[in-house]
């Protein structure tokens, strides 16, 4: 299975998300959770890191790398010429700009990264695979594929993982909602799209 992560739109080019019904109760507010759905919310958490833990040392024995230097080289292989701006790469991982920014000096350290000439203003610097990195990201891209589908795949099954998908689907056009009305999300989507009308 090869997957391909979709470059992020700017948010003026998004469909604009279905409003989801919120749960009333007798009096027309919203209803105050039940301790089963806050149960299942426990037990998806649990198991979520549970699972991120083992698909991390699946991936450090396999390949020597941790799973910061795995989610860089990930969204860089996808990327157009394998490069991003370091803002767009912020909002890509949802990092903040210091753990980005010691992260990057890492690896570019080791070979798998480097500051290019940004291609759009000249002003500032892309962080960019090298022949290194692709090859680095490649590898742990399989070794990570196979995890997935021996793991989750193979687990969940056809109709399951449509419902997860289909859940995954909901709770980001929830995400996207809120962001409208968080300063700090506004603030980062001016910097990286206001060039685009975002």
């Amino acid at each position: 299975m090869t997957h391909h992560r979709p470059a992020t739109p700017p948010p003026s080019a998004r469909r604009a998300p279905t409003a989801a019904p919120e749960v009333l109760g007798a009096q027309g507010a919203a209803a105050v959770p039940r301790p089963a759905e806050l149960d299942a919310w426990r037990r998806h958490t649990t198991v979520h890191a549970q699972l991120a833990a083992h698909l991390a040392r699946e991936l450090t024995r396999a390949t020597g790398l941790s799973e910061a230097d795995h989610q860089i080289l990930d969204a860089l292989l996808d990327a157009p010429s394998n490069r991003m701006r370091a803002l767009e790469l912020r909002w890509t991982l949802q990092w903040e700009k210091s753990r980005l920014s010691h992260q990057v000096a890492r690896m570019a350290a080791r070979g798998l990264l480097e500051r290019v000439a940004c291609t759009k203003d000249g002003r500032g610097a892309d962080i960019s695979l090298t022949a290194a990195g692709r090859e680095a990201a490649a590898r742990a891209r399989e070794v990570r594929e196979e995890s997935v589908r021996r793991l989750v795949l193979e687990s969940l099954g056809p109709e399951r993982l449509a419902r997860l998908a289909e859940a995954a689907d909901l709770l980001a056009e929830r995400l996207d909602r809120a962001a409208e009305g968080d300063p700090a999300c506004q603030e980062a989507r001016a910097a990286l799209y206001g060039d685009e009308g975002g």
